[in-house]
C-alpha cells in the first residue's frame, strides 16, 4: 500500500480512539447492572475489571500495529498474517456490516431517541444527512478527517467535563444510589456480576481504533502505542467517575432496569430541563463516534479489497489515498441497516462473532514474531492469554444467553466465506 501523502498527528489519533470507545453504552449501562449488583465498590470493580481487559488489549495492539506499521487494516492484517487468510477475510467481512456500519445507525437511531423530548421535526431526515456529510467530510483528504474528528472530539469531551464537573460539585439529594457497605464480598463471585461485566465490556469497545489506520499515523511506532494506551487510561477514568456522578445523583429504584441513566439522574437532581440538555449533550457527542467509524471502516475494507479480486473495486483510492469507494460502501450498508428495521437482529447475530474475531485478533501476537522495532507488550503471552480465557467466558455466556442468534451468526459468517474461495486471492 502506498504512503499517505499527509500523516496525523497522536492527538489526532488518540481523539479516534476515545470517540470509538466512548458512545452510548457509558450512558446506559449501569441500570441493568444494577438489577443484581447494587454495592459501589462492585460497580466500580466492574468498570475498572473493563478498563484492565481493554488496556491489555491495547498493549496487545501497538505490538502488532507497530510490527505491522505500514498497512492499515488491523484485525484483518493481524489475523490474515498471524493466523490464516481464510479467517482474516472473515473478519473484514464481518466488520463491513456488523462491526462498522451497524454501529454508525445504532448511533444514529439512538441520536434520534435522545432528540425525542426536543421535537425536532424529521428527526430521520436530520440523521440521513448527518451520516453521508460524515461520509462527504471523510472522502476528501486526511486533513479533512483529522480536523472533523478532534473537533468533534473536543465537544465530546467538554459535554463530559461538564456533566463531571456538576455531578462533582452539588451535593447529593437525600436518597442516593452510593453503597459502601461490605455487601460487595459477594457480589463479585457471582454470575450476575459476571454478565454485568458483559455491559461493560461492550461500553470499552473501540480501544483498538487507531490501530486500523496504523500507517496514516505519524511515526507510528512512537505515536500509536500512546494514542492507545493514553486513549484507553482516559476513558477508564471518565467511565468510573461518570457511575459514581449517576449513583451519587438518582435512587436505586429510579435507576434500575432503565437505560437512560444519565438522563435520569439528572432530572432527578435538577429538574427536567437538565434533563433535557444531558439528552441533546449525549445526542450530539455521539457525531463523534459516528465520524470515527466511519473513517475506520472503510480501509478495512479498502485493504482487503487489494488481497481478492472479487473486491478489486473497493480498492481504489483517490489522489489523497483516501478508500472513497469502500467508505461510501460503508455508507450505504449503514442507510440501508437504518432503514431495514432488522438493525438489533444483525448486532444480536454478529455480537458472538464479533467477540471471536476480536479473540482471534489478540492471539494472532502469538504467532508473530517480536522484533527490535516493534513495542514490546509487557508479560507477553500471559496478558494476551488472560484476554482470551476471559473473552471465551464472554463467547460462552453469550451463545448460552443467545443460542439461535450466535449461531446464524456463525452461519452469515461461513456463508460469506465461501466468497472467499470465488476467486484465489492475489499472490
Amino acid at each position: 500500500m502506498t504512503k499517505p501523502l499527509h500523516k496525523i498527528s497522536w492527538l489526532t489519533a488518540l481523539a479516534l480512539v476515545i470517540s470509538n470507545m466512548v458512545g452510548t453504552g457509558v450512558f446506559t449501562s449501569l441500570g441493568y447492572q444494577l438489577l443484581a449488583v447494587q454495592n459501589t465498590w462492585s460497580i466500580l470493580l466492574l468498570w475498572l475489571l473493563g478498563g484492565v481487559l481493554a488496556l491489555i488489549g491495547a498493549f496487545t495492539f501497538a505490538e502488532l500495529g507497530t510490527h505491522y506499521h505500514d498497512q492499515s487494516g488491523g484485525d484483518y492484517v493481524f489475523i490474515s498474517k498471524g493466523l490464516h487468510p481464510f479467517l482474516g477475510y472473515l473478519t473484514a467481512w464481518v466488520s463491513l456490516v456488523g462491526g462498522f456500519s451497524a454501529p454508525v445507525a445504532i448511533a444514529a437511531m439512538a441520536m434520534e431517541a435522545y432528540l425525542s423530548p426536543f421535537d425536532v421535526p424529521y428527526v430521520r431526515v436530520l440523521t440521513v444527512v448527518l451520516i453521508i456529510a460524515i461520509g462527504l467530510l471523510h472522502s476528501f483528504s486526511l486533513k479533512h478527517s483529522s480536523w472533523f474528528q478532534n473537533v468533534t472530539t473536543i465537544v465530546k469531551v467538554a459535554f463530559i467535563g461538564v456533566v463531571l464537573a456538576v455531578g462533582f460539585y452539588v451535593a447529593p439529594p437525600a436518597v442516593n444510589s452510593l453503597r459502601w457497605d461490605t455487601s460487595y464480598q459477594g457480589e463479585v463471585f457471582t454470575s450476575a456480576f459476571a454478565v454485568s461485566l458483559l455491559y461493560v465490556t461492550y461500553a470499552y469497545t473501540g480501544w483498538n481504533a487507531a490501530a486500523y489506520i496504523v500507517s496514516e499515523i505519524d511515526e507510528p511506532r512512537r505515536n500509536l502505542p500512546k494514542a492507545l494506551l493514553l486513549g484507553t487510561g482516559i476513558v477508564t477514568a471518565i467511565y468510573i467517575c461518570l457511575q459514581l456522578v449517576f449513583l451519587k445523583l438518582a435512587a436505586p429504584d429510579g435507576l434500575k432496569g432503565q437505560a437512560d441513566v444519565a438522563v435520569i439522574a439528572f432530572t432527578n437532581r435538577f429538574g427536567p430541563t437538565a434533563g433535557k440538555w444531558i439528552s441533546i449533550g449525549i445526542a450530539f457527542q455521539l457525531v463523534a463516534t459516528m465520524s470515527s467509524y466511519v473513517w475506520i471502516g472503510g480501509r478495512i475494507t479498502s485493504r482487503m479489497a487489494l488481497d481478492f479480486p472479487l473486491w478489486r473495486f473497493f480498492s481504489r483510492q483517490n489522489s489523497h489515498h483516501i478508500p472513497v469507494r469502500a467508505i461510501w460502501l460503508q455508507v450505504a450498508i449503514t442507510l440501508c441497516l437504518l432503514f431495514s428495521g432488522t438493525l438489533q437482529q444483525v448486532l444480536l447475530c454478529t455480537s458472538f462473532v464479533l467477540q471471536l474475531m476480536g479473540t482471534l485478533a489478540v492471539a494472532s501476537l502469538l504467532r508473530t514474531p517480536r522484533h527490535p522495532s516493534d513495542f514490546p507488550s509487557p508479560f507477553r503471552p500471559w496478558l494476551q492469554w488472560t484476554y482470551i480465557l476471559f473473552s471465551i467466558g464472554v463467547l460462552i455466556f453469550i451463545a448460552i444467553d443467545k443460542p439461535v442468534e450466535s449461531f446464524v451468526g456463525l452461519g452469515i459468517v461461513l456463508v460469506g466465506g465461501l466468497t472467499y474461495f470465488a476467486r484465489l486471492p492475489v499472490k
